[in-house]
């Protein structure tokens, strides 16, 4: 008996397992493109030579999901700063993605001709038709990826056209100090807007939402309505009145979806426009072409305003921001100074509840001025308020040993340090000055946030 060499054996046993493992192969493969349908996404169609929208879009969404975090090879890139981190797919790794039950998979082809993503969905759920709803589940989380990404802009009208710079206001909607009711219904209001396309359209209206803030100058407007456009990611367009020749029309319809049309202190050029100019800029025709767009108007006092300006439609959402009280003071202190609770808080809460009559923005600049010493920012704050108190008339502390004015005088020579005393005697000219202004009829001047009960007119 002829006796087979040990190396042929081998070699025809390994032979074998690898013809096994072919057909193995070739029976899966057989088995998954029998099971599975593929969907190429070519980076551009190279029959017109135009790019493919969907390309861009896919690759924006792929980014975004959480299994390309656990993917066995991935490209990590750095955007704008080193926070700002992204991953994208690796050549021909499959990322795994579910949609209402179904499992897909997406891999990326940059060798293609053109390059391209291949998505492959099992044909079980091709019954149920989830294609075309999966790829509006993409448009529509890739749209509000750019939207978060993009650098938002300020525009401006010089000689009836728009110029624009980067918008770099810090302000947020949780920065801002305002009544914490008030600001979660603003937010939620927001929030409704935003995704409420659909309804707008079925109700036949158009899709946009405006608000009157309304309330003394100094108590926030300005720095809630940046907070809106950080909150929105909309660019903002400043609507200048003051502008003589200003063409309102022509530059409304030069606005982009997706913005915040401003018009601040409507009040003091009611004399000076025509009113039904006025009346078709906030709900007119020409207003109606611009979807997808947030109004805010902006002035101190709703009194004297003609109420067809006020009247819903034109104005959807009343929100008033009134002087600073206890609670606001507290918000801003602890923004301001990092202080959640002080001893001294029983006597700034005493000071409010007797009339002082001072702006957050007021508040604010004493609080930067003494950040350094959180009981002397306070000490002053109280003195600020007793003095507001007696010249706008508000009734008599507890105390009662020295007129609110005398006070102030008296801390001006008595001061703790020079920052304090410099503080205070600016403090002190500001108040009288505006205890003049008052009597006058004069408007108050300053900025930061604070904001009363949000009055729904629609």
């Amino acid at each position: 008996m002829m006796m087979i060499p040990i190396t042929l054996l081998i070699t025809t046993l390994i032979a074998l397992a690898l013809l096994r493992l072919l057909f193995t192969t070739l029976i899966r493969r057989w088995r998954y493109s029998h099971h599975h349908h593929h969907y190429r996404i070519p980076s551009f169609d190279t029959d017109s030579l135009q790019s493919n929208p969907l390309y861009r879009r896919v690759s924006t969404y792929l980014s975004s999901l959480p299994s390309l975090d656990d993917s066995d090879f991935a490209n990590l890139f750095v955007s704008r700063s080193p926070n700002d981190l992204s991953l994208r797919p690796d050549p021909n790794q499959p990322i795994l993605d579910s949609f209402l039950g179904a499992s897909l998979s997406w891999t990326h082809h940059p060798s293609d001709n053109p390059p391209s993503f291949v998505l492959t969905l099992p044909k079980r759920d091709l019954r149920r038709r989830i294609l075309r709803p999966y790829l509006h589940h993409i448009h529509s989380v890739s749209d509000e990826i750019d939207l978060k990404r993009r650098d938002l802009r300020l525009f401006t009208a010089l000689d009836g056209r728009w110029r624009s710079v980067p918008f770099t206001h810090p302000s947020t909607i949780e920065t801002v100090a305002m009544d914490p009711d008030l600001k979660t219904r603003v937010k939620s209001d927001l929030e409704s807007f935003l995704k409420s396309r659909q309804y707008y359209h079925r109700l036949g209206r158009v899709w946009k939402r405006s608000y009157l803030f309304h309330g003394p100058s100094g108590t926030g407007k300005s720095s809630f309505v940046a907070a809106m456009v950080r909150f929105l990611n909309y660019d903002v367009y400043d609507f200048d009145l003051g502008r003589n020749g200003a063409d309102l029309k022509s530059l409304l319809i030069g606005t982009t979806p997706r913005s915040l049309i401003l018009v601040e202190d409507l009040d003091r050029y009611l004399n000076e426009h025509r009113l039904p100019e006025l009346l078709n800029f906030m709900d007119g025709i020409v207003s109606c072409c611009g979807e997808e767009r947030v109004m805010v108007f902006t002035v101190n006092s709703r009194d004297g305003i003609d109420p067809a300006m006020l009247r819903p439609g034109r104005v959807d959402s009343h929100v008033y921001f009134p002087m600073c009280d206890f609670t606001a003071f507290k918000s801003l202190a602890s923004s301001y100074l990092g202080v959640k609770d002080h001893k001294l808080y029983p006597q700034v809460e005493e000071v409010f509840s007797a009339g002082a009559s001072l702006s957050p923005a007021e508040v604010g600049e004493i609080l930067i001025a003494n950040r350094g010493s959180p009981s002397r920012a306070i000490k002053t704050v109280i003195s600020a308020g007793r003095a507001s108190a007696r010249i706008g008339g508000g009734r008599r502390l507890s105390d009662g040993s020295v007129t609110a004015v005398e006070e102030v005088e008296e801390a001006m020579v008595c001061g703790e340090g020079p920052p304090a005393l410099r503080e205070i005697k600016k403090l002190y000219g500001l108040l009288k000055m505006r205890g003049g202004s008052r009597k006058e009829g004069l408007p108050d001047s300053g900025r930061v946030s604070n904001s009363g009960p949000l009055e729904n007119t629609s």
